[in-house]
């Protein structure tokens, strides 16, 4: 069986966003039970239910490893000791990475991501506090399975197929001089996460479009996490709040003919929760008719610790 568990629902900033200032953030912050906070976007995944992999690594991870007593240490554990095992990363966005910060100290566990992510960290001397005799960094190789181990090479009883989705490079490192801002194969992937039973779902926190491959692969899928990002592609620019389409940042719309609703409608897939919501998206409004065409399109909206066996 595999145990899933959203330990953020929301986009990069959370729910509401540090510096928002609306009436929807002011209600939140108040403790509207109807606006209940989110963290920043993150599940984890366990085979056996005692040794966890996180899927991404955000900014809250701290927090959530506190409100989650799953990735908490074992009471009869050593005086330092931690259930997560390994990371994966889609991807090199500020939302995913910073979280492994957190995760010095010396503690074994394996991290996973492409070899163009895996340079990006490399690069980047602040990560160097991840020590290398503790926490191997392990390429994901693109379209075929491979069998997640822990940082001593213990197999965890998962597999993940990782593939390339339309996305675009992370933005602390775009390029401003080229088209696609640095874009290349590797900057965005899906996952597809297997357990021994062959049992298995897709993790797709950031996808610019759908494609024909995309679609295939999703056909009679039996869960999605999908990019739920914006409702609408000019959402930010609407509420006033930024100058950048939901395409320009990466991410396909919910909503609209060219949506991620209408892509996925006739898939046959069992399950769909869309995840990684920004936080000027109306999804996360109880009662907001966004969030009821959504649930009647099929559609659940992750919230922070939810769980999910399968």
């Amino acid at each position: 069986m595999l145990h899933i568990l959203v330990l953020g629902a929301a986009a990069g900033g959370g729910f509401p966003q540090w510096n928002s200032n609306d009436a929807i953030a002011r209600r939140a912050r108040a403790g509207d039970p109807d606006l209940p906070l989110r963290t920043q976007s993150s599940i984890a995944v366990s085979a056996d239910g005692r040794r966890w992999v996180l899927f991404n690594a955000s900014p809250d991870l701290r927090q959530q490893i506190n409100d989650r007593r799953q990735l908490q240490p074992a009471p009869d554990a050593a005086l330092r000791a931690s259930p997560i095992a390994a990371v994966v990363l889609t991807n090199a966005d500020v939302d995913h990475v910073t979280g492994l910060l957190n995760l010095r100290e010396s503690q074994a566990f394996a991290l996973y991501a492409h070899s163009r992510v895996l340079g990006v960290l490399a690069a980047n001397s602040i990560f160097n506090v991840l020590n290398p005799a503790f926490v191997p960094r392990r390429p994901l190789p693109m379209d075929e399975p491979l069998m997640l181990m822990d940082g001593s090479g213990a197999p965890l009883g998962l597999s993940v197929r990782a593939f390339p989705v339309p996305g675009k490079v992370a933005l602390w490192l775009e390029d401003g001089n080229a088209r696609d801002f640095g874009t290349a194969e590797g900057d965005t992937l899906g996952l597809e996460i297997a357990g021994a039973d062959g049992r298995s779902f897709f993790y797709i926190p950031a996808c610019a479009a759908m494609t024909a491959e995309l679609a295939a692969r999703l056909q009679d899928a039996s869960l999605v996490f999908f990019d739920g990002t914006l409702w609408r592609d000019d959402e930010m620019i609407a509420a006033g709040v930024g100058t950048k389409t939901g395409r320009r940042m990466g991410h396909m719309s919910c909503d609209g003919a060219g949506g991620s609703i209408a892509a996925l409608a006739d898939l046959n897939i069992a399950r769909k929760i869309f995840i990684h919501i920004n936080n000027t998206n109306p999804l996360f409004i109880a009662g907001s008719p966004e969030r009821a065409r959504a649930r009647q399109a099929g559609w659940e909206i992750a919230e922070d610790g939810l769980e999910v066996a399968l």
